[in-house]
């Protein structure tokens, strides 16, 4: 295979100007000898050592993306639009900065320890790791690190996140309801840690804030395993008489609900109205459109890098800790009810119906 000094020889030139063309840097590069080295690079099908290149910059120009997921919840964790819409953030703008990207997948914590150490990576960007998690990976992981949605203590260390208001988008949501008339409103989520509690919160605030009491038969937890899925499905359709609305923690639950319902006959949203978290491709599509919560994935798969390149150059990052805003996406799977129906159904201040242009 040719090298960059056999190049070199054969164009008469340095081997520093041979290695500046095959990575971009030709600004001080005559066109003329560009030319003339992507002729040879492209005549002899030239493919660059990357190894040798990671061990003269000390560089392997590689960032690790790990992910922990539940094992009764994915089998394939990137069927998920949302980690679908996240991964690929997450390596496009990887690919931009000139680097690659290693992922690794698993329920178990120290699987994912095990093998990430392995790793010769500049940098880890680490997702849906909770409580200790994070601890345990940087106790032996000392390169940097950025989280993306991540609910660690705060208290125990210092650590880059990158998130989202997640419990200002579960008030707005649950304020949208009651201000379309609606005070039976369940809860639905698969578990009660991160994102999912952190939810919950913004959801009894929102009743706080009305006079309403929560009552705990109105949290309703979603068993997502193979075995309890239809069994979990069934409980919520016996029940859903009992309430007037259903929020949902993620774009793709409410749309699991919604299809099961209206498969047994239950109109969406003349009969119950149904609210979803998250905006992907499943709330757009869905008919009727779901209405919900709007967050900005490819951006903060963007920012996880960007946070990470600076941290990797020795830049100390300006926050530590990154919430993105949500925004209330409304559609049409949410109608009036009671005196908020006799008046016309009118949207909380400021708010206007989306259109269904997908």
């Amino acid at each position: 295979m040719i090298t960059i000094k056999d190049m070199a020889e054969m164009l008469g030139i340095s081997t520093t100007t041979v290695s500046n063309v095959i990575h971009g840097k030709t600004s001080e590069v005559s066109q003329k000898t560009v030319e003339r080295v992507e002729k040879i690079l492209e005549e002899y099908e030239y493919v660059p050592n990357i190894s040798a290149r990671s061990l003269t910059q000390n560089s392997s120009k590689i960032i690790g993306v790990a992910f922990k997921c539940r094992k009764d919840k994915y089998i394939n964790l990137f069927t998920d639009p949302f980690f679908g819409e996240l991964i690929g953030a997450l390596e496009a703008e990887i690919r931009a900065r000139g680097y690659f990207m290693m992922t690794y997948t698993s329920n178990d914590i120290s699987e994912i320890i095990r093998n990430v150490l392995t790793w010769n990576v500049d940098g880890l960007i680490l997702v849906g790791m909770l409580h200790d998690d994070f601890i345990r990976i940087k106790s032996r992981y000392k390169n940097p690190t950025v989280l993306i949605d991540s609910y660690a203590p705060r208290e125990i260390m210092n650590y880059v996140n990158v998130g989202l208001e997640d419990e200002e988008g579960a008030y707005a949501i649950t304020r949208y309801l009651l201000k379309m008339g609606h005070r039976k409103i369940a809860f639905l989520a698969d578990n009660m840690e991160g994102a999912d509690y952190t939810r919950y919160l913004g959801y009894q605030r929102a009743l706080a804030d009305s006079g309403l009491e929560m009552e705990e038969e109105n949290l309703l937890i979603f068993h997502p395993g193979t075995v309890e899925r239809e069994s979990s499905l069934r409980e919520l359709y016996y029940r859903c008489k009992n309430y007037t609305a259903f929020m949902c923690c993620s774009d793709y639950y409410a749309v699991l609900l919604m299809n099961y319902f209206m498969d047994r006959g239950i109109r969406i949203p003349e009969d119950l109205s149904i609210t979803g978290f998250d905006n992907n491709l499943m709330s757009r599509v869905v008919r009727p459109a779901l209405t919900t919560v709007g967050q900005d994935v490819t951006k903060k798969g963007r920012l996880a890098v960007e946070y990470l390149l600076k941290m990797i150059d020795g830049i100390e990052p300006a926050e530590w800790d990154v919430k993105l805003p949500t925004e209330l996406v409304i559609r049409d799977s949410v109608r009036a009810v009671g005196q908020a129906a006799e008046s016309g159904g009118e949207m909380p201040d400021g708010e206007e119906r989306e259109s269904r242009a997908v």
